[in-house]
């Protein structure tokens, strides 16, 4: 199982303060933060991509890349990558680029975004937001998988016997999560493909979230990949943490009724019962996540969002400590000890290497290296 810490990068007021850090601290600060998840053992760092105030990731693949100059063990994935706005030509490159650099420790999570604007910023109608996201993944998948495609749709203009460069490392392209809260459609795409599914489990109570990964786990079976238990599935949460649990609320909560998402809203007392947010010790974010299992089964990747609401790096940095040596520790180990024989491990670039040289399998397998079902794919 993977652990690691994702961002959305927002330049938020520290309501401690009255003040907010520049995008040029903002943006130093990210790096900082993914150099410190290496440091303290984590697995994953993933950032969201955005192009609207107040947030500043707009490139992910330029920041992933220089972590990737700055580490040796970290995966580098997105949180969001927008296939919806994206020209899926563009993914395609910067992403076998990025896999170069990194030498394999790249995975790329799809989603549609949640910020209406950004479709005409990009000749996009938000009404077309599911199609272009079915449309533009199949495209993009050709284009890792295959070295010529030509190409007709709805959305972009036709490809005539196009090469994208570079080519995926060692014939094998990024692992592809498909990201999603409230969409079933997106669900599906991830089964119908033997993709992961990621879902950001943080405003949404248990009950919503057992239901998407239920569907997705279902699905995945459906389209003869592997059992529901073989399906690959990742949470996001977010944590505050201090010894005493009694000084994390006290110090998260002016954080908290003022963060630019749930802030002037719902207690945190409320929040933290009706979803998986968890302020308080070390032992209290062990106990509510390890309960994460008990609605979604068996999982393989756990990303916290730690950096957000204005928190200042001091105070991130001295969260990721405790996580790392703390948490993540006792967590590998319980997760580990439950975890049945039959359920996958976390893909990795090397393990999908090795399966396809293995098993023949082509690029476009699912991750355990089976060869998925051909004619529901083509249905």
């Amino acid at each position: 199982m993977q652990f690691g810490i994702f961002t959305v990068g927002d330049v938020t007021v520290d309501p401690t303060t009255g003040r907010a850090p520049t995008e040029h601290e903002r943006i130093k600060a990210m790096l900082a933060i993914a150099l410190k998840a290496e440091e303290v053992g984590l697995d994953v760092f993933a950032t969201g991509e955005h192009h609207n105030p107040p947030f500043v990731p707009s490139s992910p693949t330029t920041m992933l890349g220089y972590i990737a100059a700055r580490t040796e063990k970290l995966v580098l994935s997105t949180s969001t990558t927008l296939i919806t706005t994206n020209d899926p030509v563009k993914i395609a490159e910067d992403f076998a680029m990025l896999q170069h650099v990194a030498d394999g420790r790249v995975d790329v999570m799809m989603g549609r975004g949640n910020t209406g604007p950004v479709y005409p910023w990009f000749g996009k109608d938000i009404r077309d937001g599911i199609d272009l996201a079915i449309e533009n993944y199949a495209l993009l998948r050709r284009l890792w998988d295959e070295d010529v495609v030509t190409w007709k749709g709805k959305f972009r203009t036709p490809l005539q016997s196009f090469t994208s460069t570079p080519r995926p490392l060692d014939g094998v392209a990024p692992f592809v999560w498909h990201g999603s809260i409230r969409s079933p459609e997106i669900a599906e795409q991830a089964a119908y493909y033997g993709d992961g599914f990621f879902h950001n489990n943080i405003f949404w109570p248990a009950s919503h979230t057992k239901q998407m990964v239920n569907l997705y786990r279902q699905r995945y079976a459906h389209y003869g990949h592997g059992t529901p238990e073989q399906a690959v599935v990742g949470l996001g949460g977010q944590v505050f943490m201090r010894k005493n649990s009694q000084d994390a609320v006290r110090e998260f909560r002016p954080y908290f009724d003022n963060a630019p998402v749930y802030g002037h809203g719902p207690s945190l007392e409320d929040f933290t019962r009706e979803t998986p947010l968890t302020v308080g010790s070390p032992q209290e974010v062990i106990d509510r996540t390890l309960s994460f299992r008990d609605y979604v089964g068996d999982y393989q990747r756990q990303l916290f969002l730690m950096d957000h609401a204005g928190l200042p790096l001091k105070t991130v940095l001295e969260q990721l400590d405790l996580l790392g040596e703390e948490v993540v520790p006792v967590l590998r180990k319980e997760f580990a000890n439950q975890r049945p024989a039959n359920v996958p491990d976390a893909p990795t670039h090397a393990a999908r290497v090795a399966a396809k040289n293995t098993h023949g399998t082509s690029d476009n397998s699912d991750n355990n290296g089976n060869n998925g079902n051909e004619e529901a794919r083509s249905a």
